[in-house]
């Protein structure tokens, strides 16, 4: 794999609404008190409200990733939403980002890339190619994700684990002199696993109009945890490995590991089979919950922020994703 010179000039975050905790999950789920803490490991979560809309959260994110950047609005010439759930059918996410920033008359190039919970690095590995082939200079990814509206509650196991929330960064060519890249990455689909976690309606499929119409229950995530834990188990170890052996890397090397934030239990998985240290792990699930595509790119923040990351250093962005689909990107910050 040969270095692409793309350099992270900023990141963004943004929670909507007050914490909800542990004990209030278990209110709202029925179940005896610590029953969330214990299951998910998640002590608090934001929910949006009636007053939030997805392209207003991410927004908000991306206004704080181009202050980071010390960017402006009028340097960035695409803008890329990066989810797993969307704002409505059509049009894509990003069209409604570029409006809630006030850039409708912008003509600034706005599209979907949705790889569910790994869009972030999908899209991040995607467009670090395009400005490194010179295709745009500056890329503004946002994930952001309203994920409450669709949860089961009578799955409570799945329901209790996720957050609302956004994340964005602004991606662009590394100056001469400076060592920030994209060293590799690698993604990698298994779709014998691709009931193990969806949404069966929404799409064509399963329409009012269609020759399956949808049950309300179609419109709520479903999933098979006990499933995607055993396929994820036997398939990781062997796609690091080629990670790690295709960039000329060892778990070692990295300053920060930044998973996927699925769950308390699919983090220990990671580690466990990975040999990732407790302080090379950028562990945010306690007080975000999973916030789909969203989790990656908040534990980039949160790890920049923080000073876990700071220029210079070598980090990892991994984990799994409905499909079921696996991703991993090394890069230098």
């Amino acid at each position: 794999m040969s270095l692409r010179k793309v350099k992270i000039y900023g990141t963004g975050k943004y929670l909507p609404g007050q914490p909800i905790s542990d004990t209030d999950m278990d209110k709202r789920l029925g179940t005896a008190p610590g029953w969330t803490l214990r299951m998910t490991g998640v002590r608090y979560r934001h929910f949006a409200g009636p007053q939030d809309t997805a392209s207003e959260m991410g927004a908000k994110a991306a206004f704080d990733a181009l202050k980071a950047a010390n960017l402006q609005l009028s340097d960035v010439d695409c803008i890329i939403s990066a989810n797993g759930t969307k704002e409505q059918a059509l049009p894509c996410s990003a069209v409604f980002i570029q409006r809630a920033m006030g850039m409708m008359h912008s003509g600034v190039a706005a599209f979907d890339i949705d790889a569910t919970c790994l869009s972030f690095l999908a899209a991040l590995d995607t467009m670090s190619c395009m400005i490194a082939a010179g295709r745009y200079r500056y890329v503004l990814i946002v994930s952001s994700e309203i994920a409450s509206v669709g949860l089961n509650w009578q799955h409570k196991e799945s329901a209790a684990l996720f957050g609302d929330g956004a994340a964005a960064v602004v991606i662009g060519p590394s100056p001469d002199g400076e060592s920030s890249g994209i060293i590799g990455a690698s993604l990698r689909t298994f779709s014998a696993g691709a009931a193990y976690s969806e949404i069966r309606a929404g799409g064509t499929k399963r329409h009012p109009n269609g020759y399956h119409p949808a049950e309300p229950d179609d419109y709520l995530f479903e999933m098979d945890g006990p499933a995607i834990f055993k396929m994820a188990s036997r398939l990781l170890p062997a796609f690091a490995d080629d990670l790690l052996e295709a960039t000329g890397t060892k778990m070692a090397d990295f300053k920060a590991v930044i998973p996927h934030q699925g769950s308390a239990m699919a983090v220990r998985l990671l580690r466990k089979k990975l040999g990732i240290t407790e302080r090379q792990l950028v562990y945010i699930t306690p007080d975000h919950g999973n916030t789909i595509a969203a989790s990656i790119p908040m534990g980039l923040h949160e790890a920049a922020r923080t000073g876990q990351l700071v220029r210079g250093d070598r980090a990892l962005l991994i984990g799994t994703a409905a499909g079921l689909t696996l991703g991993g990107l090394v890069f230098e910050y």
